[in-house]
């Protein structure tokens, strides 16, 4: 298995109607068109931006790569034709390359309210051929004073009391919502109703899916999925806030199927191993920076410069480096590790 080095990756800015024109500061970005709602940190077609593989899809690159990228104990991991074709019934194909990164990671930012809407589990999605279902969690990187995201449905709420409230425009008084400051962590596991309302930038990790099967739209004229959606809704899950656990040199915001997500301050440098902490896992690894930049650098490859809201992939087997903190006077980078859980085949 060759070895890959670090490389950062372009993002791609995804328009949706209730988004914002204008993401400054956050990314030197204007929408000329249609507000832009979310911004694809490890889409398919995100472009790798350093390295000898820049200005290829970042989807080309895990199909060609998969092994160096995955590392090789990662079922599915030693090339396209190993794993089931996504969308195939029954098909363990959590873990297949095809479906390019394994976790899509996004920052949302919602000026207006989304839908009200919910994902499938893995066994739903694998029923209506699609590869996965879609469990997901957001960290609040900035909350203004009463932000709040709908999480779940109120204790004792029916399914016919959702349809009802579908039909009635009355959906709202039946969703459970959850107050958001900055650095907050929430988890949304498939077949959780949920929305997000303006008042926060989310950094948004989850499956590898764009399965959203839509209740209600404020009468956007936009499709609808309620049979699908209803049979998709959970009544009880365990969504909700999750309590930061504080080790030596990190804070642990989650870990749970499917991603691990830590906070790393950098004030410094670190190196490649004290970044994969006391478990040393190898495997893929991505590096967002929160706030302030970084820089990369080691042995046999150019320099990999982290802006603020940019991302950086780390492969199984990536060369080892130093992040070094490039933030300036006065400031220190604040390091998201989002790191795939792969579950048990």
């Amino acid at each position: 298995m060759s070895q890959i080095a670090p490389f950062r990756i372009e993002p791609v800015f995804t328009a949706r109607v209730w988004g914002f024109r204008d993401l400054r500061p956050w990314y030197d970005r204007v929408a000329e068109g249609d507000p832009i709602g979310e911004v694809w940190l490890t889409g398919d077609d995100c472009l790798v931006a350093t390295g000898p593989h820049a200005g290829k899809k970042l989807g080309a690159l895990f199909e060609e790569q998969s092994a160096a990228l995955l590392g090789t104990d990662v079922q599915g991991a030693g090339g396209p034709g190993d794993s089931p074709s996504p969308g195939t019934p029954g098909a363990d194909s959590l873990l297949a390359p095809q479906a390019g990164s394994p976790l899509l990671i996004k920052t949302i930012f919602a000026k207006e309210k989304l839908s009200v809407q919910v994902h499938p589990d893995d066994k739903m999605a694998r029923k209506y051929w699609e590869p996965r279902g879609k469990t997901e969690c957001w960290y609040a990187l900035a909350a203004e004073p009463g932000a709040q995201v709908a999480v779940g449905v109120k204790p004792g709420t029916t399914l016919a009391q959702i349809q009802e409230g579908i039909s009635a425009g009355t959906l709202e008084d039946r969703l459970n919502m959850i107050p958001v400051t900055a650095g907050d962590l929430i988890y949304v596991d498939a077949g959780t109703v949920h929305s997000i309302w303006p008042g926060s930038i989310l950094l948004e990790t989850q499956q590898y899916s764009d399965v959203t099967y839509r209740m209600y739209d404020y009468g956007r004229p936009r499709e609808l999925h309620i049979e699908k959606s209803l049979e998709a809704t959970k009544l009880t899950t365990r969504a909700g806030k999750v309590a930061p656990l504080e080790l030596a040199d990190r804070t642990l915001l989650i870990d749970v199927e499917y991603f691990r997500i830590e906070r790393i301050p950098v004030k410094g440098n670190l190196t490649s191993e004290s970044l994969r902490g006391a478990r040393g896992n190898r495997g893929l690894a991505y590096l967002f920076a929160a706030a302030g930049g970084g820089r990369l650098t080691g042995a046999g490859f150019e320099p990999v410069d982290l802006p603020a809201s940019g991302i950086v992939v780390v492969p199984a087997a990536s060369r080892e480096f130093v992040l070094e903190d490039a933030s300036g006077a006065g400031g220190n980078l604040d390091l998201i590790r989002i790191t795939p859980n792969w579950p048990a085949a």
